[in-house]
């Protein structure tokens, strides 16, 4: 009995091996917690990056974007992450150069390459999408706007992105894509995932309309009450972040302020027999000489060409806004439709109800154009009056 006072009870190697691991793996937590709470820094995200580069007919932007791998509702939530206005022309101002389409591009794209991180660089996906200046290009010379897009993808290529193609982008793509961003923007998907959590914060209901005001074309875009949509090529089917939309759009090509200028001005011209012009839509104090072939030098206005006894305009502003608006008036023409209801030239459009968000050129515009709306609503009836006389100008 003495000798077992003085002896221990022995632990099995098994029992050993169990406590020499639990206690190494106690020591790992706390590292790892330790860590956590000295560095701050949360657990890497797996993120996606893209980049777009939009190629209006007056400018270029290119944006990059990166969104979590994980989708909700199938569809991606996309983050803006930069945006880099490109230098000089938009890339069909270049149809006499079209190397230096592609060079213009080159200090965005090295912008580019230092926000997306060096090692994601291969995965990056990369488009390019031309407008309403490409689309003019192309009917004015084919051949031209097809040298115009291969220096452009020459000098995409040359960067260390997953390039997938630079095109021109139809008129009824980019009503569609102003009108997903509008509404993204807006929350109108209910894309964020954690609203679903906040009981006394709702979502939007249903979706805001889309107008963008372009230099050579102008959208609208919105989900109308009428179904179906008389004209099938005014119309878009979407899912997006689990339901489904049916969208009207339709682009006015020719109708984006730079070209509708140009429309309004080969009508005016019209009217004068020694090439003196006195512009109600132009402030006090304005003048101007162009040359009359400028006018007709795009397929926006060249089959209204005529022979005129000058070679020269000048033109003067007199800020009349009413007198203006009549003006304007000439170059819609409401004379035909063969739809229950029309905007203008005989192109459908349901009856527009709903709010509205505008893009691009409508914030330079906004101020001037105060005279169309009441109480802040623009009344598009007001701004197209009985049919033009000038010209039936193409859509």
């Amino acid at each position: 009995m003495e000798e077992l006072k003085g002896t221990k009870p022995k632990i099995s190697w098994p029992k050993k091996a169990l406590l020499i691991l639990g206690f190494l793996f106690a020591l790992a937590v706390i590292a790892l917690v330790a860590m956590a709470v000295t560095q701050n820094k949360p657990l890497p995200k797996n993120i996606k990056y893209g980049i777009v580069l939009d190629a209006g007919s007056s400018h270029t932007n290119l944006y990059v974007y990166e969104w979590p791998a994980e989708k909700e509702n199938d569809t991606g939530v996309v983050h803006q992450v930069e945006v880099c206005k490109v230098e000089g022309l938009g890339i069909s101002g270049y149809s006499q150069d079209p190397e230096k389409a592609g060079l213009s591009l080159q200090h965005c794209m090295k912008k580019a390459q230092e926000v997306v991180p060096e090692q994601q660089h291969l995965e990056t996906p990369l488009y390019l999408g031309a407008t309403a200046g490409m689309r003019l290009l192309s009917l004015e010379n084919r051949s031209v706007a097809e040298k115009v897009l291969s220096a452009v993808e020459k000098t995409l290529r040359s960067f260390p992105f997953n390039f997938q193609g630079a095109r021109i982008i139809s008129g009824q793509e980019e009503g569609a894509y102003g009108w997903i961003t509008i509404n993204y923007l807006l929350g109108n998907f209910k894309q964020s995932g954690w609203l679903n959590f906040l009981p006394n914060l709702k979502s939007r209901s249903g979706t805001s309309g889309a107008l963008d005001l372009g230099g050579a074309s102008t959208q609208i875009t919105f989900v109308p009450d009428q179904e179906p949509i008389e004209s099938d090529d005014n119309s878009l089917h979407f899912r997006l972040y689990g339901k489904s939309y049916n969208v009207y759009t339709h682009s006015f090509l020719c109708y984006g302020k730079d070209q509708a200028l140009r429309l309004k001005l080969a009508c005016d011209v019209q009217s004068t027999q020694n090439g003196s012009l006195l512009d109600p839509c132009f402030h006090q104090g304005y003048l101007r000489i162009m040359n009359v072939s400028e006018l007709y030098t795009n397929p926006c206005t060249a089959e209204g060409e005529q022979q005129l006894p000058f070679t020269q305009l000048q033109i003067r502003g007199n800020g009349d806004h009413q007198k203006c608006r009549m003006n304007i008036q000439k170059i819609f023409n409401n004379s035909h439709c063969p739809y229950s209801s029309c905007s203008f030239n005989g192109i459908f459009l349901p009856p527009i109800q709903g709010e509205f968000g505008g893009q691009s050129g409508l914030a330079d515009v906004h101020g001037r154009w105060a005279f169309l709306a009441h109480d802040g609503v623009y009344h598009f009836s007001r701004g197209v009056g009985n049919p033009g006389t000038c010209t039936e100008a193409g859509t």
